[in-house]
Formats: structure tokens, C-alpha cells, sequence
């Protein structure tokens, strides 16, 4: 027997008799508390062992009255005593959502869970993890749940590991990461949709009884239509600052389901995980599937708080290099798009450098020979440099961008193949394809299949050349344009219901490979604009691409939204030609995130370039502040015609106010004094205005001192109007 085995073996033995111990006394209730801050999560096994949720919300100030809490709620005529479970089984007592659904090695549908052990680990100072096993007493099932909490940061982890010793595979029909229930008068979900070029549009209704759900079964660029994250207010719609609101997201980058049902007794219940979708999973025992993490945290001061909880967490615990550095870089695309050479390369590697910028990053069509890269309908899959537009090679490229003294960066798409390759015809069976349909194409192209390890390899290998070929390559655009149509790999055989599942597996396999070796290189997460962010993959990246829709007021929105759940930081925001507004407004937008550059610059006016290069100067002494520093919305700009946004370091002594008129009616602008928030109400600030278009003057013309009290009190107006469609104000202490 394997020694995993023989170890799950042993921890079964001890279930079973940790189990009958308990049978032999008077069983009691068992309170566990998982605290942070100013958050509680207080699960409860009963007297019959039954695990629950008896408490989501604000922490107590006396641990012991966490006791209390169940008999405080208490209402009758919960007929099955699970409407509260901490994870829902099916199949015997549950008359609600499960979140686990299982057929045993027997075939029996039945499942029940119950309370064996818990341990609480500190982790560090500010991180602890709970575990508690369950087992079901007619079989040799378990489940072990996990809490991961944050506790200055008021963020909570959870995720599930479920294995068996039973005689012959159990088929998993449903495995949630997250079992959440939560109690008010009233709940407001707030969930996102889109497509291409319409990223993050937000939605908000009251949820009614039944359940609603927040999916997607597109395999790739999941998110696509409708990303996994989510805002849940308590009793009312929560505003910027007040009220009580729950964010949550799966860290999964494939297909996702949440289920939000408001049960008989009008509470709310999250069921979080892995879309079960054409996903029935064979588990073999002796094995263990983990579901991916679901990250939360409750604020009760509104979204503002709970948005700074989450981006104080995945910038120092998720996203890869959350505290570091990030480049300021130069694309091609809208340059040349597919049609460029050494030469084209060469004229813009010399307009990066006149820029100012840290990186050149050639985008697609470098690649291909048989069927060359010059439109979207052939060559992926085929990653060597076609010789007609590199006859030298990328380590040519390469070799000039060090030469005009700025870093190399490259494009590429390695999960995906168009059917015109190469590949395609040496090893169609790498391919997601099924082989009594039709091909059918997104963007011209199909998907290889992860699953494979083979292909896996494959993809890997495709990266690590890269550096082989450069070892100087500074920067990696990982793009993802198609998502999965007839959903069939060769390489699983009669296993196809978890291809979904073993997808995603495998592209984590790669990343997680490419990152023991390369674990610094900056890499932006792209998927066709926003068809793939969320926290499982940018535990890899660096930064993730919101959308392709680059115009400055349209990003505007798309930024804000996505503000709520993922840090500046990891926003990377081009300057580009979409959009009427004027390069200032674009440059302005651009800077609240990680700043590149997507234009022509030797077509840039004398002025225009004069203030990118000032621009990027300017950005590059606020970088630290917009990336690392707590960031408040002071106007909104789907309810007002300005939108504001400021951004203030950790001690109060600085801040940026970022202001753009959205609304181009007659006589709109800012009209009134904006309210500031986060600043030292016992402070004195100076105001000026900064990144100013040359030859242009501000109405500001000194440095004006105020109180942190009377900015947070009165405010401050910085005078957008038609002509000032773009401030940037900055904020200093003074003494």
C-alpha cells in the first residue's frame, strides 16, 4: 500500500474512532471562531455532529458569547437541521443546494458529514488556518474543510479536500470550495457581465427566494461573459461608505458556478466552486481532489473598505510580486498589428527610448514559416520566427532593444492552434476537438488540450525557448482569444466529463513549472482584453489586461470596476488611438495603473510628445503611491458627469486625485467642491496641480494649504470642465 495511502487509512481508523468515543459520552456542542480584525466566522458542530455556520458578520469583543450565537437564532421547522450546514451534503436529510454530491463506489447517491476533529495552525502573526475533518459514518469518505484568514487585512480563504477509501472510484457530481450562509432582512447582489471590449458591467438586484447563479461552461477565457467575482449588501444596497457588504471571488481560471439561495428561513446561502457542468469527476481512493480556493472578506463601512481589504490582500499574499516593480513599455500593435520587419522594429525600439519608457513588447504575428503569422488565420502553434520579417531572429531584436537601452518583451498565445499550422497537422490529436463534429473556430483557431501532459510540456517548452533563445527576455504577454467549443480530448478517453477540470489543472501545471524557474519575469495574464482575471492565475502574473477597449472614457468605467476586486498594481492600462479625447486625458487615465504605451510616436506632435515624456517622469514619482496606496472613489461615474478617484500612501502624507469629466452635455463639470477622503484630519495639505499639458495654464496658480479636515469636510473643486476634461491634482502634508 502507497504511504499515502497507509496515512489515510490511519486517519480514517482515527474518524471512525474519535466517532464512537463520542457516541460513548454526552455528545456537546462544539463553538470554533475563525476571527479577524474586525470579522467573525463562528462554525458550530452540534450535539449530533452536524458541522454549521452559526455566524457571519461584525467580530464580538467577548469570544465566549460566540456560544450563544446559534441559540439566539434559533427558529423551528428547519425540518432537516442542515439549512445552515458549513458544507451541504445531498442525498439523505438535505433539502437545499448541496455543495457536495457524490455517487459511492456502491452506488449510492447518499452522503452525510459529520464532525470528527478541527486544528488551528498560526500560520505567522497575521495568518492562521483552521481544518476540519468530516467523514460520513457509512463510509470511508472524508472532507476536510480549510479557513485561511487574513486578520489585518479581514480576508478569508476557503477551500475543501475530499478523499475515500471505499472499494472502487467515487464519481464527485458537485465539489464546492465554499459553503457560506449568511442572515439579514434583505440581500443585494451585485454581479458583473460583458464580452469583448465591454468588460465589468455591473448589475445590481435584490435576490428573491430560489436561487440564482452566476456561471460559465466556457472552458477558456471563462470569464468572458460573466466574471466569477461578486458584491452581496446586507439589508440594503451598500454605498462607497456605509453599509455592510460581502465581496467574494473563485480563484479558478476555468468554468465557475455560485449559487445564491435565500432559503425558507430567509437566509442567504453562497455555494461557491468549480462549475459541475459536463464535470463529473472520477475520484480513485486513496487520492485527494482539492477544489480552488473562494477569497472573501465583509466590510461593514461599505464597498469602499472592503475593496482596500482585498487589494491590501492579494498585494501582499496573491499576486505574484504584489510589492515589487512592474516596467512602463512600449507595444507595437497598433503600430504595425501584423504587418512589420526588422527594420519597422528597429524605428520603433529607437521611439521607446526617445519616449522613456523601461520596455519594448512585440506583440503577435513575429512567428510562423509554412503558414505564416500575417492575420489571425494561421500559424499558432508554430513558434519559431518567421524568416521573412525576422531574418535574424528575436535575439536580433533583442540585441537592439539592449542596444538603445531598454528592456525586450514578447507576445505570445501558447494554449491556442489555428488548423492552418503545422502543429496541427503533426498532432491533431493534441487538439480540443470532437471527432464526430464539425470544427468549429473562434477567432480562426482551436484549443490544445492541458490535459495532456504532453502538451503540456509542449506549452512549457515554447516559453523556456524563449529565454534560451534571449536570455535577456524581460517581459511575457500570455494571450488567451478562444474559448472551448465541442469539448473533447483524445488523451482522456472514456474520462471526457473531467476535461473541463483537468484543462485548468494543467495549465497551472505549466505556470507552476515556468515560475520555479523564471520566478521573476513579469508576465501580463491576457485573454482577448479581460476573458481570464482572477486571483488563481495572477498568482502567477503580474498584471492582468482589463480589456481591448483602450478608449479612455470607456476604461474609465471598465478600471473602476475591476478597482473593487484587484489592485492598481496589477492593472495594465495603454495609451492608445481609441477615443476623441485628447492625449492628456488618455495619458491620465492610463497612469492609474500600471502605464504602457500602444501609439505611433514619431506621429506625435511636438506638445503631445513633449507631455508623454513629461508624463511618464511625473508617473514614475507616483508609481509607488498609485500601486501600494489605500484607494478611495469619491465620485461615481455611472451617477455623476465627473468621475474622481484618489489614492493616499500609508503614513497620510501624500495623495493623487485623479479627475475626468465623463458626461460632454452642455456646462457639465465640477460644479462643487469633491469631498477627499483618507487623509490626516489633523494634517495640514498642500494642493497644486501636476501633469499639465504644455502651454496650458491652471487656475491653480500657487500651492493652496487646507486642513485634512476640511478636505474630508468641504472639499476641494478642481475645476474639470469641457476644456479641463482631465486634473490630476497632488496632495502633500506640510508642516
Amino acid at each position: 500500500m502507497a504511504s499515502y495511502q497507509k496515512q489515510l487509512l490511519k486517519s480514517v481508523l482515527t474518524f471512525s474512532s474519535v466517532i464512537l468515543i463520542t457516541a460513548g459520552v454526552k455528545a456537546q456542542q462544539i463553538t470554533i471562531p475563525v476571527e479577524t480584525e474586525t470579522t467573525a466566522l463562528v462554525l458550530q458542530a452540534t450535539a449530533g455532529k452536524d458541522l454549521n455556520t452559526v455566524y457571519l458578520g461584525q467580530k464580538l469583543n467577548n469570544k465566549a458569547d460566540y456560544d450563544k450565537v446559534a441559540a439566539a437564532y434559533e427558529q423551528p421547522n428547519d425540518y432537516s437541521v442542515l439549512f445552515n450546514s458549513a458544507y451541504t451534503p445531498s442525498g439523505s436529510r438535505n433539502l437545499l443546494e448541496p455543495a457536495i454530491s457524490v455517487t459511492h463506489a456502491d452506488g449510492n447517491n447518499s452522503l452525510e458529514l459529520k464532525y470528527v476533529s478541527h486544528n488551528l495552525t498560526k500560520v505567522d502573526d497575521n495568518v492562521s488556518l483552521l481544518t476540519i475533518k468530516l467523514k460520513d459514518p457509512a463510509y470511508n469518505f472524508m472532507v476536510t474543510l480549510f479557513y485561511k484568514s487574513y486578520y489585518k487585512e479581514n480576508v478569508i480563504e476557503q477551500w475543501s479536500e475530499i478523499s475515500h477509501l471505499e472499494k472502487g472510484n467515487v464519481t464527485l457530481h458537485k465539489f464546492a470550495s465554499a459553503n457560506i450562509n449568511l442572515r439579514a432582512g434583505s440581500y443585494w447582489l451585485r454581479q458583473y457581465h460583458g464580452d469583448w471590449a465591454k468588460e465589468m458591467r455591473p448589475e445590481e438586484t435584490q435576490l428573491t427566494h430560489g436561487i440564482k447563479t452566476l456561471d460559465s461552461k466556457l472552458g477558456t477565457r471563462a470569464d468572458l461573459f460573466m466574471p466569477s467575482v461578486f458584491m452581496v449588501s446586507l439589508d440594503k444596497p451598500s454605498t462607497e461608505d456605509e453599509g455592510q457588504v460581502l465581496f467574494g471571488g473563485l480563484e479558478w481560471s476555468g468554468n465557475f458556478r455560485t449559487d445564491f439561495e435565500v432559503d425558507p428561513k430567509d437566509h442567504l446561502r453562497i455555494i461557491s466552486g468549480i462549475n459541475n457542468y459536463a464535470s463529473a469527476y472520477q475520484l480513485k481512493p486513496g487520492t485527494v481532489f482539492k477544489t480552488p480556493a473562494f477569497v472573501y472578506t465583509l466590510s461593514g463601512n461599505g464597498k469602499g473598505e472592503a475593496s482596500r481589504n482585498l487589494q491590501n490582500w492579494a498585494r501582499n499574499y496573491k499576486l505574484l510580486d504584489g510589492k515589487g516593480q512592474r516596467l512602463t513599455l512600449l507595444n507595437n500593435w497598433e503600430s504595425t498589428y501584423f504587418d512589420f520587419n526588422e527594420q519597422k522594429l528597429g524605428e520603433l525600439l529607437k521611439d521607446t527610448k526617445k519616449l522613456g519608457v523601461d520596455l519594448f513588447l512585440l506583440d503577435d504575428g513575429w512567428f510562423g514559416n509554412q503558414y505564416p503569422r500575417n492575420d489571425d488565420h494561421a500559424g499558432l502553434g508554430d513558434w519559431q520566427e518567421n524568416r521573412k520579417k525576422l531574418p535574424n531572429g528575436i535575439a536580433a531584436i533583442a540585441k537592439e532593444a539592449s542596444a538603445n537601452g531598454v528592456k525586450f518583451g514578447i507576445w505570445v498565445e501558447p494554449e491556442m492552434i489555428n488548423p492552418k499550422s503545422e502543429l496541427y497537422q503533426k498532432h491533431p490529436d493534441w487538439v480540443v476537438k470532437d471527432p464526430k463534429r464539425d470544427e468549429y473556430y473562434f477567432r480562426n483557431q482551436l484549443v490544445l488540450d492541458l490535459s495532456n501532459p504532453k502538451v503540456q510540456d509542449f506549452v512549457y517548452n515554447i516559453i523556456d525557448s524563449l529565454f534560451i533563445k534571449d536570455p535577456a527576455l524581460a517581459y511575457i504577454k500570455w494571450d488567451c482569444n478562444a474559448v472551448i467549443y465541442n469539448a473533447y480530448s483524445a488523451h482522456l478517453k472514456n474520462e471526457q466529463s473531467q476535461f473541463y477540470v483537468d484543462y485548468v489543472k494543467g495549465l497551472y501545471l505549466v505556470l507552476q513549472r515556468l515560475r520555479a524557474k523564471y520566478p521573476e519575469i513579469p508576465m501580463m495574464l491576457c485573454s482577448g482584453g479581460g476573458g481570464r482575471v482572477d486571483y488563481g492565475a495572477l498568482q502567477y502574473f503580474t498584471e492582468y489586461w482589463p480589456s481591448d477597449n483602450t478608449d479612455p472614457l470607456e476604461r474609465i468605467f471598465i478600471q473602476w470596476e475591476y478597482s473593487y476586486f484587484y489592485p492598481a498594481i496589477a492593472s495594465a492600462n495603454h495609451v492608445t488611438d481609441w477615443g476623441r479625447q485628447p492625449i492628456k486625458y488618455r495619458v491620465d487615465v492610463a497612469m492609474m495603473g500600471k502605464l504602457g504605451f500602444d501609439i505611433v510616436v514619431d506621429k506625435l506632435s511636438t506638445n503631445d510628445l513633449k507631455f508623454c515624456q513629461d508624463a511618464i517622469t511625473t508617473y514614475n514619482s507616483l508609481k509607488s503611491m498609485i500601486w501600494q496606496g489605500d484607494q478611495y472613489r469619491l465620485l461615481n461615474p455611472r451617477e455623476n458627469s465627473v468621475a474622481s478617484v484618489m489614492y493616499v500612501n500609508a503614513d497620510k502624507t501624500s495623495g493623487v486625485m485623479f479627475n475626468y469629466l465623463v458626461n460632454n452635455r452642455y456646462d457639465e463639470g465640477s460644479k462643487a467642491p469633491i469631498l477627499l477622503k483618507g487623509l490626516d484630519a489633523e494634517k495640514n495639505y498642500s494642493i497644486r496641480e501636476i501633469n499639465i499639458y504644455p502651454g496650458s495654464k491652471s487656475p491653480f496658480v500657487s500651492e493652496r494649504i487646507f486642513s485634512g479636515d476640511f478636505l474630508m469636510k468641504i472639499g476641494f473643486n478642481p475645476y474639470v470642465n469641457s476644456g479641463r476634461s482631465s486634473v490630476i491634482i497632488k496632495i502633500d502634508a506640510v508642516k
